[in-house]
């Protein structure tokens, strides 16, 4: 491992650790096809408290129908603006986390600036969720130009949280021993 390699490690765990998922989705997703995940994502507009920018989204995370060799690479499409970022991430995902070739699509909608801060956005969107009883839309937050690691965090956290239960619907439908 190299000093670059340190930097950009230490880069890419700020960057995890600055973005913010205020309401997650509870169900885990579908072992065969595809799951949606929706999301508001609130972020500062600049440095100051307000206004913000509200960002209605969704990603969809499709597993391959065919089983494929275990080098294969997720695709991420609709994540990162520039190269650079996509490298940092690449660089870290693949020595921290293990994911089979499933694609990642990211649909964001058009930014909406409202004249509020991160927290009082945060909680409408609560309020109007659970007005909604709305349970499968999560809230997630970042601070300026951070916006997109939060949705990736996201994601690859729902993707981890439900591999126990995929690995055992695998296993119930004889798949895996």
């Amino acid at each position: 491992m190299t000093f670059d390699d340190f930097h950009q490690e230490a880069r890419f765990r700020a960057a995890w650790e600055a973005v913010g998922i205020e309401r997650a989705m509870k169900y885990t997703l579908f072992t065969f096809g595809e799951s949606v995940l929706p999301y508001y994502l609130v972020c500062p507009v600049s440095a100051a408290e307000a206004p913000v920018a509200v960002t209605k989204g969704e990603v969809r995370i499709t597993r391959p129908m065919l089983i494929t060799p275990d080098n294969a690479r997720p695709e991420f499409r609709n994540f990162f603006e520039t190269d650079d970022e996509e490298e940092v991430v690449s660089f870290m995902l693949a020595r921290t986390a293990r994911f089979s070739p499933l694609k990642f699509d990211n649909q964001s909608g058009a930014k909406r600036v409202v004249s509020e801060t991160v927290e009082g956005m945060v909680a409408k969107l609560n309020r109007q969720l659970d007005e909604e009883e709305e349970d499968r839309v999560a809230i997630l937050t970042a601070p300026v130009k951070l916006g997109r690691i939060a949705i990736l965090r996201y994601a690859t956290e729902q993707v981890m949280r439900s591999a126990p239960e995929n690995v055992q619907e695998l296993r119930e439908k004889g798949f895996l021993p």
